[in-house]
């Protein structure tokens, strides 16, 4: 079982000026986010976080892995390749920042959680648009796909003609 609290960095007990880990991301932890989109994968994150100045530190991460995602296609699962990096500035403080730009951890508390700019930076690394190779995509849902796709053209007409009823109100507008 993840625990979250795995992530986070006691940021008041730092000793030195820097500080690095590697953490090797599996499904327990996508399942452990409530809310989260993706929930599977083989992660690895690296963290690094060095003080920038009095209750200011510089976090860099750095993101290569595989996650499941469903594909656009025929919604089967499919693996997807996510390599990403990403810096944040965090600051001790008690007010947010109204940007948005700055990570505000609060003084009292001092810690800082690493669970959701994590998967921010793996769910930003994710195309738009995901589909498997071509010819991977689960076949019986391709078939039927085509097959709708064909049904739903309005440009072509059908062997059968076109319904006695819309040919009345074509008459109509012209």
């Amino acid at each position: 079982m993840f625990r979250i609290e795995e992530l986070n960095i006691d940021l008041s007990a730092l000793q030195e000026d820097s500080f690095e880990a590697t953490y090797v991301l599996r499904d327990e932890y996508f399942n452990s986010l409530d809310g989260a989109s993706i929930r599977s994968g083989n992660v690895c994150s690296e963290i690094s976080l060095t003080k920038a100045g009095p209750g200011e530190y510089s976090l860099a991460l750095r993101i290569v892995g595989e996650v499941v995602v469903q594909c656009d296609r025929c919604l089967d699962d499919m693996m997807q390749y996510v390599k990403a990096e990403s810096s944040y500035t965090v600051r001790l403080g008690n007010e947010p920042d109204p940007d948005g730009d700055v990570i505000v951890v609060a003084e009292k508390d001092g810690v800082l959680s690493l669970a959701w700019p994590i998967y921010e930076t793996i769910a930003l690394a994710v195309p738009i648009k995901h589909v498997h190779a071509p010819g991977k995509c689960n076949d019986a849902m391709t078939q039927k796909l085509s097959e709708l796709s064909a049904t739903r053209s309005g440009d072509e007409e059908t062997a059968e003609g076109v319904d006695p009823r819309w040919a009345d109100l074509d008459k109509l507008k012209n």
